[in-house]
């Protein structure tokens, strides 16, 4: 009796680890969001009585770092943060330009034909990833960026 009373105790444990792990990886995986309108407001708290401290434009990318409700807390590539009702963003993703300038070439390297140029701040839909490369759409303008120059 003993012995299957320690085995049970193990496999417990055992999943409760598993468990405890798996949390903590999901947790510490990033989760990022874009705003699905223009003129969203990041606010200071968790409530619309809460000061408005930007107003976001569509497509702008943020890192949630906590819930509270239905409301979001986030930050931008900046490291400002405030709250946002969740229903105001999506998980299609989006990237934005933290650079002063860069090219975008019409493939994923240095050796392909430069086809225009991005400044800062500029929102980009991100279309897929090539190594260091993520190729990039905007209403203008389509190619691949280098991933240092953009935020996620």
């Amino acid at each position: 009796m003993k012995k299957q009373t320690l085995q049970q105790s193990v496999r417990v444990g055992v999943l409760v680890a598993s468990m405890v792990c798996g949390s903590v990886v999901a947790a510490m995986a990033a989760e990022f969001v874009s705003v699905i309108k223009d003129d969203v407001n990041l606010r200071s708290g968790p409530e619309t009585h809460y000061e408005v401290l930007f107003q976001l434009p569509k497509g702008y990318p943020l890192k949630v770092l906590s819930t509270k409700g239905k409301w979001l807390k986030v930050s931008d590539y900046e490291n400002d943060k405030g709250w946002i009702y969740s229903t105001l963003v999506t998980n299609s993703r989006y990237v934005i330009v933290k650079v002063k300038e860069g090219n975008v070439r019409s493939g994923p390297g240095t050796k392909f034909e430069k086809v225009g140029k991005v400044v800062k701040d500029v929102i980009l839909k991100r279309v897929s990833q090539k190594g260091d490369w993520v190729k990039v759409s905007h209403p203008q303008l389509s190619g691949w960026v280098h991933k240092q120059l953009i935020w996620p």
